[in-house]
């Protein structure tokens, strides 16, 4: 019996995450579901899921991912580094702590669960980033973002550099720049702003290109967004 291919996803309380964890679930995957809030997903109740208590900012949880990947899978299909946090506030009030807590979540975090789940990958696993339009030099900007936009731009130079590193060995790494999607994080970081797509629309997309994309990119951005910005 073909073994089920298997998916880590970080950032899967809320939102676009949560929609994947179903979608790859429905598709056959064994999915490791983490979060700082397990609660959501564990309302699911579905066998092929495993939710798993995990903050980006703790080490001992990456200890806790890399021990159930040994004892249960061997190695990981895709990863999808999802999780973010977001900070509208204005430059000038903005502090140095303020800074470290974005980029701990959004660039340090990232860098860190992939660098442990890159040694259980296949040749033709996928690394899959979520970043953000605003990340994306020459893009339509929100006020109020230095720390976030900037943190979303570091990571997708930093999936170029991983793609550079590994492309004779694998996996592929490519980064995906969302624009506006109608999520809680969005509504609390910008009450009343309304966004063209919702999270189950833009979820159905990455979870497609995760599962394809690497054949067709490595090392790519890929801007998905209907709307400026």
């Amino acid at each position: 019996m073909k073994p089920k291919k298997t998916v880590i996803i970080t950032g899967t309380s809320r939102g676009i995450g949560y929609e994947l964890v179903s979608l790859f679930s429905n598709a056959g995957y064994s999915v490791l579901a983490l979060s700082r809030n397990t609660n959501p997903v564990s309302k699911l109740n579905d066998k092929n899921i495993t939710p798993l208590k995990f903050d980006l900012n703790i080490p001992a949880d990456y200890k806790n991912v890399e021990i159930y990947i040994n004892k249960h899978w061997k190695q990981v299909d895709v990863l999808i580094n999802n999780a973010g946090s977001i900070l509208n506030k204005p430059f000038s009030k903005t502090t140095i702590e303020d800074f470290k807590n974005v980029y701990n979540t959004n660039v340090f975090g990232v860098a860190e669960l992939t660098k442990l789940v890159i040694p259980f990958m296949p040749s033709n696993g996928h690394v899959v980033t979520i970043s953000s339009m605003g990340g994306v030099q020459g893009s339509a900007k929100f006020a109020g973002l230095s720390a976030y936009s900037s943190s979303k731009g570091a990571v997708i130079t930093l999936t170029e550099l991983l793609a550079e590193e590994y492309k004779d060995s694998g996996p592929s790494f490519n980064v995906l720049a969302l624009g506006a999607v109608q999520t809680e994080m969005l509504e609390e970081a910008f009450p009343g702003y309304k966004a063209p797509l919702s999270a189950v629309e833009m979820a159905s997309y990455i979870f497609d290109f995760s599962e394809k994309g690497q054949k067709f990119y490595n090392g790519k951005l890929l801007e998905v967004s209907s709307s400026t910005p």
